[in-house]
């Protein structure tokens, strides 16, 4: 097991506006080195000439104040800073509201998040819409948070036989939202009240939609391989992947990379069994992308 004390994280982000006319994506950071608490936020913004990027502001804004007010105070259970998320997001769509009644012309703005706190060597997370909050580990990538788009609907379509792959990459409601701040009641929110236990060179991937042009083969591809580079290289490689993708109507892309680091961690040290990571996979009930798949469809697309 990882000494939470001993936990140090390398932190990095990344952002491309792809071809839309305006960066509607927003992020922020706080991993101060040493800190017993840390967290990212990201969140894309919807509503284009109805302000999405005031949107996405407004979001990042609320939750980092909510989280760095509480940044010095300690954290006993993991319900208590579930609560604390779960809090934090009411604030920022609260927020919405209130821009959207004092400027009416702004009705139709809203967002995604997804925001992760790292305390006592652990993870928690919020998330709304379909941003994306990634774990990498030992090779195999796991997607953590919840897709609120109907994505999963109509992959499922695909796995009863009703659609083929092809269709459902191009089906016209693959991206709708099935949950948004908009400053309305937010219909889903996922909140685990858990706290996963990070290990020495885990890698957490958080970014906005956009890093979909990639694929997860793709992705768990670009981040595992170069295990000792440094979360910037990541970060910068997964944008230059997007932005090669060559997508004419390419989204904002937003990516955040916590690479989590163990001093005393020799770069020898035995990695633990796949059958391990593996349980972890089904604990959460996703599926795991492993390092061998995901090479292998890398080559098959290079």
């Amino acid at each position: 097991m990882t000494d939470p004390a001993a936990i140090r994280f390398d932190v990095a982000s990344a952002q491309a506006q792809g071809r839309r006319e305006r960066q509607e994506d927003a992020l922020a950071v706080s991993c101060p080195q040493g800190a017993a608490f840390g967290f990212a936020v990201v969140s894309d913004g919807m509503g284009g000439h109805a302000a999405g990027d005031l949107a996405s502001r407004i979001i990042v804004a609320e939750i980092f104040a909510e989280l760095i007010l509480r940044s010095r105070d300690p954290f006993d259970a993991p319900d208590e800073l579930s609560a604390l998320l779960s809090d934090a997001v009411e604030t920022a769509n609260a927020s919405l509201r209130a821009q959207i009644e004092a400027c009416p012309e702004q009705a139709g703005m809203g967002g995604t998040v997804v925001a992760a706190a790292l305390v006592e060597g652990g993870l928690q997370w919020v998330s709304v819409g379909d941003s994306l909050l990634y774990l990498l580990r030992d090779g195999g990538l796991i997607r953590l948070n919840d897709d609120h788009s109907m994505a999963p609907e109509i992959d499922l379509m695909v796995a009863r036989g009703m659609i083929d792959e092809e269709a459902a990459r191009s089906h016209p409601q693959r991206n709708c939202l099935t949950s948004a701040l908009t400053g309305q009641r937010i219909p889903e929110v996922d909140c685990p009240p858990r706290r996963m236990e990070l290990r020495d060179g885990d890698v957490l991937l958080m970014a906005s939609d956009g890093l979909q042009a990639l694929s997860e083969a793709q992705i768990a591809h670009i981040a595992a391989g170069a295990p000792f580079a440094e979360s910037r290289e990541i970060a910068e490689a997964l944008i230059e992947a997007v932005n090669a993708h060559g997508d004419p109507e390419q989204d904002n892309t937003s990516v955040v990379v916590i690479r989590v680091l163990e001093p005393a961690a020799s770069a020898a040290q035995t990695l633990p069994a796949p059958s391990l990571w593996s349980a972890v996979a089904n604990a959460i009930g996703r599926p795991m992308v492993p390092a061998t798949a995901a090479n292998a469809a890398a080559k098959t697309r290079g």
